[in-house]
């Protein structure tokens, strides 16, 4: 051994083996418990409707989602209420993000002004009942304004997830180091290339999860303009019911289809969300 060497210095440093997630952490389990999740309200739903005596008619649903007709498709009412859902919610999906990164800068600009009204508006919306405001929206100020109902029903429902993005905005931005707007500061760039080249690129990976639970609770509460006679999957899924006494049919085919859209769009912002953390 070399003078001065000690031991330490002598000893080769293997790089530390990864370790392996435990096994409530796995992909396998979260797939395991969904099935188990699935199975059991499967259960719960049959179990309840042979205690009620129940006959289940399943082959009266596809009639609803689409029949075939002269070698052309025709879709249900329950396809063209999802369509009218997935309208709804794409038009509000935009300008709820766009409402929230513009209150989330307005709440950090530091003005007397703008931070009051974004501060009331954040406050107003998130403390007070999204049907509340449905309705005070679609039976007061669309009536002032002109506003249609589809339109009325969309606007409503930005308004309302907007004010939980712009926090989820806030808070991205927020998490950004102030060494960062230092650093933006002494390369002489101004507030807009700063928060354009500087803070989104690193605020938008930590914004991407809670946001997707922003857009997934869109989807969800887009059911609400049900109440204003839009005629989207809640409320063809209602009709078919009061008309067919199809219940549990109809209303599992529904919550179906909810759910299909739900998970495809978690599942796209995760893929987005990889996609921004490798570059």
């Amino acid at each position: 051994m070399a003078d001065g060497a000690t031991i330490e210095d002598s000893q080769v440093r293997l790089p530390p083996r990864p370790r392996r997630p435990v096994w409530y952490r796995r992909q396998s389990f979260d797939l395991l418990v969904f099935a188990l999740l699935g199975a059991g309200l499967v259960w719960i739903a049959v179990h309840g409707a042979q205690s009620m005596g129940y006959r289940w008619q399943w082959f009266r649903v596809q009639r609803y989602l689409w029949r075939i007709v002269d070698g052309e498709i025709i879709w249900g009412p329950l396809i063209q209420g999802l369509v009218v859902t997935l309208q709804i919610s794409a038009i509000a999906m935009a300008i709820a993000l766009a409402l929230g990164l513009v209150v989330g800068l307005m709440r950090l600009s530091g003005g007397i002004m703008a931070g009051i009204v974004s501060t009331a508006y954040v406050e107003v919306v998130r403390n007070t009942p999204i049907l509340v405001q449905m309705l005070i929206f679609y039976f007061i100020i669309a009536q002032i304004l002109g506003i249609n109902r589809f339109w009325s029903g969309v606007l409503c429902l930005a308004l309302y997830q907007g004010a939980f993005a712009s926090e989820i905005v806030r808070a991205g931005i927020l998490s950004v180091r102030k060494g960062q707007w230092e650093a933006a500061r002494s390369l002489g760039l101004g507030r807009l290339d700063t928060y354009r080249d500087v803070v989104l690129p690193q605020a938008v990976p930590l914004m991407l999860p809670p946001l997707a639970g922003v857009l997934v609770n869109l989807v969800k509460h887009s059911s609400i303009v049900s109440v204003i006679a839009i005629f989207d999957l809640t409320t063809q899924g209602r009709t078919i019911v009061s008309d067919t006494f199809l219940a549990f049919e109809i209303w599992l085919t529904v919550a179906a289809l909810y759910l299909v859209v739900t998970l495809t769009l978690s599942g796209f912002v995760a893929w987005l969300e990889r996609r921004v953390a490798t570059g």
